[in-house]
């Protein structure tokens, strides 16, 4: 029956349970820097990293490379009209910056590219080749 309650479900999801968690080590308090999911998959030549950003649009979203750390961030500010004129009941969505850094040591930095389609960013990392020695004879030298 709590199914049919419209403002006070409680869905009992590993996410819920996580974020949950979370807040409450935080003491309740959600910090400014928040986190976003991610996805990465190894496609053999290159990582496929998806980045779950909802409600952004890509003008809000910037990567920046610093050496070997990838950086993703985003932010959306909110309106500053009262609550109240816009008839909101309930409001969950979050507004802030959302930040994360990730280690790129292994990647060709030169080669990353990014595309954001449905609050996705997709970023594609080409693995840096492994440099083998060139081939080359050994001569022997005479005692």
């Amino acid at each position: 029956m709590f199914g049919m309650i419209p403002f006070d479900r409680n869905e009992h999801s590993l996410f819920n349970y996580l974020d949950e968690m979370e807040r409450s080590f935080w003491n309740g308090s959600i910090s400014d820097a928040m986190q976003f999911r991610c996805d990465v998959q190894d496609r053999g030549d290159h990582y496929l990293m998806e980045a779950e950003l909802p409600g952004f649009e890509s003008k809000d979203i910037k990567i920046d490379l610093d050496g070997d750390k990838l950086t993703i961030s985003a932010q959306r500010d909110e309106n500053e009209e009262k609550k109240d004129e816009n008839g909101y009941l309930f409001r969950e969505r979050k507004f802030g910056s959302f930040s994360r850094s990730f280690d790129v040591s292994g990647i060709d930095t030169d080669k990353v590219h990014a595309s954001c389609k449905n609050g996705v960013l997709e970023l594609v990392l080409p693995k840096r080749s492994a440099r083998l020695p060139g081939a080359r004879r050994i001569e022997i030298a005479d005692q």
